[in-house]
């Protein structure tokens, strides 16, 4: 039996775990498909999703199709919650996108399709809601092939559309309406079909047309598009057989090395670890040491890899439906391992050069060590969706709490690494990373349900960083300033360093100048005292070295060094100076052609820029960067400057250096309930 690891994906509320529980039903999983609205459903389990109606936490189910088993991936739609979408698709062979063919192709339905097209995940489109009133067809079409993908292919049509009536009618593999649009897909993209065709005089073979469909694909290179009601079932059977006939299966033997990813993260009531992951290739068995590995971002001793060994003490697959338990697992598979007790979300199984995956980007997951479509999974190492650029302080509610609020944190954030967890010392407070409101809202939920903690927020605001503009060193020697707090002898430059290429930290000394404990004191010190520059935002983008190193045995403790770092860092900073960044987003606007100049105009205001604008059809397309915190402003103006008309669409954009006075980080605003 082979395999294929799918994920559904969808702007909220477009049906997206509808689907997944119309699927399993349609499997025979389940003798009646759950609702989102009564909290039934398989894949939200947790008590606040349920009670919310939104998915908070991917979750994984498992039916099969003939002699294909699909373990299904349904994720969450909404973008406060987009770090859960960017670990599932790495784990992908497959996806279908969801929209509604009522409010179309939506913001996040055009950021979840560039990520799988630019992984090249072989993708499938479901436009479920067909029953609905206002429900689209011919011009959803147009929409779909205009902001989604040129190399959409309808495969049915609809009658009754917008009605309790609606119904779907799969194309035969002759009808010329379908075999017309087909062959305009595929001669854009295969020049021996285009060059046949031509020759042809246009004529085409309807079975050829299937068989290279079924290649392009595959390839990530078209995209068929199906019709339906997930709430109903209509079209659920095509959409079905489209899975089965389109979508490519993991490839990976299981004779070959274990490789694999480890993509998320979950705790029982009783504490205890659960690690999911997808296995690549090579096998897995209870009761056997596993080598789990992760990026440091080049640590001094250990070649920017760290690893460690975990014995799996139980395993599980899943099979129709849930998890079972089994002995053995292989490539293809997700699996749910307990005993690795320190794999944190990210890492790989199985020993360097052992797998394709290991010591490099992507890869095709059969041990060629080339790149493919689907299966990619592992992906890109560089994040696919934006990180998130929003911080908030939180405090308990009941001092007693305080000495549990922060272990409670770092359990939600090894669940969710993006939550960046980060403890002030100086200010003493605990700030945590968000992507939105929806988020801290179930953040508090959590921690107040699953942990008895009652919490406040400060008000939330936007996280700035701080980037060297120049070139700053601090040292200090024992005893030569009469300084006796301190027995140890360091020298640290500070310089900058290309923009994303985060803290990189090296040495001018020998690694054995100092024993080995001493050089990690100072490099955790240094990460720690780059988490506040000057103006109080974490300092990125640089290259910190050990210029001086000295130490008086058996005096010095790790402690001075310590107590020294910080010292140094900050003293080489105020030498190098910073600048401060701003989050900036590329925004995409579509607006009536004679409102145009009013929009542009609101634009500048808002300390934006447009970059490019063509007009077509009286529609004006504008692009332009614009400030992270200030794209609230303009989706609430945009309404009323393009009587209603005018779309936004947001994306983030990396950061650009503040102009004028640059924000500090103040002490937080006084916390709210």
């Amino acid at each position: 039996m082979t395999t294929l690891n799918l994920g559904v994906l969808a702007h909220v509320d477009a049906g997206k775990t509808t689907l997944t529980e119309r699927l399993l039903f349609h499997a025979g999983v389940i003798d009646e498909p759950g609702s989102v609205d009564r909290g039934t459903t398989q894949t939200d389990s947790m008590e606040l999703e349920r009670r919310r109606g939104i998915t908070i936490r991917s979750a994984v189910v498992s039916f099969t199709i003939d002699d294909l088993k699909v373990n299904l991936i349904d994720t969450p739609g909404h973008s406060d919650f987009i770090s859960e979408v960017e670990r599932a698709v790495r784990v992908l062979d497959g996806a279908v996108l969801v929209l509604s063919a009522v409010e179309g192709v939506q913001v996040q339905t055009r950021i979840l399709m560039r990520v799988l097209t630019r992984l090249r995940i072989p993708t499938l489109i479901f436009v479920n809601k067909i029953d609905r009133t206002g429900a689209r067809y011919g011009d959803l079409l147009a929409e779909i092939t205009r902001r989604l993908t040129p190399a959409a292919v309808p495969m049915s049509a609809v009658t009754g559309l917008g009605t309790r009536d609606a119904v779907t009618r799969p194309y035969a593999a002759d009808d010329p309406r379908h075999l017309d649009r087909l062959a305009e897909v595929l001669a854009d993209g295969d020049d021996s079909f285009l060059t046949a065709y031509v020759q042809a005089d246009g004529r085409v073979d309807a079975q050829d047309c299937r068989r290279r469909l079924i290649e392009r694909t595959g390839l990530a290179a078209a995209h068929p598009v199906f019709f339906g009601s997930a709430a109903t079932g209509i079209g659920v059977a095509d959409l079905v057989g489209g899975i089965r006939a389109f979508l490519p299966p993991a490839r990976g033997g299981r004779e070959e090395p274990l490789s694999g990813t480890v993509f998320k993260i979950e705790r029982d009531s009783s504490g205890r670890k659960a690690v999911y992951a997808r296995l690549r290739t090579g096998s897995v068995g209870v009761r056997e040491h596993v080598t789990v590995r992760r990026r440091v971002g080049g640590r001094w001793d250990r070649a920017g890899w760290e690893e460690h060994t975990g014995k799996i003490t139980s395993l599980r697959v899943f099979e129709q439906g849930g998890a079972v338990p089994a002995d053995r697992a292989g490539a293809g598979d997700i699996v749910r391992l307990s005993g690795l007790k320190d794999a944190r979300i990210g890492d790989r199984l199985g020993r360097p050069g052992d797998g394709p995956d290991a010591g490099r980007v992507g890869g095709s997951g059969d041990g060629s060590g080339e790149e493919r479509p689907g299966g990619s999974g592992d992906g890109p190492d560089e994040p696919q969706f934006a990180p998130p650029a929003l911080e908030t302080v939180v405090r308990s509610v009941r001092p007693s709490d305080a000495p549990l609020l922060h272990a409670a944190l770092q359990r939600l954030a090894e669940q969710d690494p993006l939550i960046d967890i980060r403890v002030d010392d100086r200010a003493r407070e605990i700030s945590v990373l968000l992507y939105g409101e929806v988020q801290k809202e179930v953040l508090k939920a959590q921690l107040e349900e699953e942990d008895g903690i009652a919490v406040a927020f400060a008000e939330t605001r936007i996280v700035y960083l701080e980037r060297p503009a120049g070139v700053g060193a601090a040292f200090h020697e024992i005893d030569r300033h009469g300084d006796h707090e301190v027995c140890a002898t360091a020298g640290l430059r500070i310089e900058p360093a290309p923009a994303g290429a985060g803290v990189r930290y090296r040495l001018e000394v020998e690694p054995g100048s100092l024993p080995a404990a001493f050089h990690a004191a100072i490099e955790d010190s240094v990460r720690t005292a780059l988490l506040r520059g000057p103006y109080g935002w974490e300092v990125t983008d640089c290259v910190v070295t050990l210029t001086h190193s000295g130490y008086a045995s058996p005096v010095t403790t790790a402690g001075d060094f310590r107590t020294l770092t910080p010292r140094l860092v900050e003293r080489a900073l105020r030498r190098a100076g910073t600048h401060v960044y701003e989050p900036v987003v590329r925004v995409e606007l579509e607006v009536p052609s004679d409102l145009v100049n009013g929009v542009l105009g609101v634009l500048a205001e808002l300390a934006g820029a447009p970059h490019d604008m063509a007009v077509r059809s009286g529609t004006a397309y504008v692009t332009g960067v614009l400030p992270l915190g200030r794209v609230h402003e303009l989706g609430r103006r945009l309404p009323g400057l393009t009587r209603g008309e005018g779309v936004l669409l947001s994306e983030f954009a990396g950061h650009r250096r503040v102009q004028g006075a640059p924000p500090r980080r103040a002490s937080p605003a006084p916390v709210i309930g």
